[in-house]
């Protein structure tokens, strides 16, 4: 479904329902994938703009990660704290992985997402079996036209917070995730861990080189990552150390529940997590609460 009645969404001048439309706030920017970078969203790089653009990443999206092991973790933490049905948002949703499951449980699903190919596979999978999904074409740094405390659920998973560049704008969307909750509400975010890159040798270089490049580079932050994926040149990807995940959670207004600590192919939580467990974490699957 395109639009839907989950009230969610505020009433517009061209939207007086409140639903949740396709598009908000980046109409002008679609669809082409070559933008000035002056035109680009906040936060948003060119290769993760052309990224969401990218037909075949979507196409071919749940295929290609079909036997990633973080994928049936994650749903389960996601189990074990979401009990009872309500409004469930995923920010960054991909193809609905996640909301999907949900939806067929009598939960509500609102799925935000950069991507017009990958919002049309959600809606597909919608259709397909008539689930509670609508869609909105979204950026994570500008929430504005959801209600505040329309939420009971809110999800950015598989390192979506990591895509977005820069720590300001980084807080922008927490600062949003955590308004659209109620009180109580619970949030549930995975990111990567900088210092994992440790235990391999191109990883050492490349804490070396990112933390002189921070020092001298305008623009670059520790933990900034650029690199090419499926024939998109310059990707993008934040990665966090425990310290500053937590102090961006709490600055939103977050009060965090679990933090759990993955091991090195993401299957099940790290072992003896108290020894060195920041080091050797690939990275961290947390719930927050309101």
């Amino acid at each position: 479904m395109i639009a839907g009645g989950c009230g969610a969404v505020k009433p517009t001048e061209s939207n007086p329902a409140g639903l949740a439309l396709n598009i908000h706030g980046i109409a002008s920017l679609t669809p082409s994938s070559d933008l000035p970078s002056w035109r680009l969203p906040p936060g948003i790089t060119r290769g993760l703009w052309q990224y969401a653009q990218a037909d075949h990443i979507a196409d071919d999206y749940d295929e290609y990660f079909a036997h990633n092991s973080l994928f049936d973790f994650d749903l389960a933490v996601l189990e074990k704290h979401f009990t009872r049905p309500g409004l469930l948002v995923d920010l960054g949703c991909g193809t609905g992985r996640l909301l999907v499951p949900f939806a067929r449980r009598g939960y509500r699903g609102l799925a935000v997402d950069l991507s017009i190919p990958m919002l049309e596979v959600v809606g597909d999978k919608g259709d397909a079996e008539d689930l509670p999904i609508d869609r909105v074409l979204a950026n994570m740094t500008e929430l504005g036209f959801i209600r505040d405390g329309a939420a009971d659920y809110c999800i950015s998973m598989f390192s979506t917070l990591g895509m977005i560049r820069g720590r300001e704008h980084r807080r922008q969307a927490l600062r949003h995730a955590k308004r659209i909750l109620k009180p109580g509400g619970k949030f549930v975010l995975h990111v990567h861990n900088r210092w994992y890159c440790l235990f391999d040798p191109q990883g050492r270089w490349w804490l070396l080189e990112n933390w002189f490049g921070a020092h001298v580079r305008r623009n670059q932050e520790p933990g900034d990552k650029f690199f090419d994926y499926r024939g998109i040149p310059k990707m993008f990807l934040h990665v966090f150390t425990r310290r500053e995940l937590f102090a961006d959670l709490r600055s939103a207004g977050f009060r965090i529940v679990e933090c759990i600590a993955l091991d090195t192919q993401r299957r099940h939580a790290l072992k003896r997590p108290w020894l060195l467990g920041r080091l050797r974490a690939n990275g961290w699957i947390v719930t927050c609460e309101t």
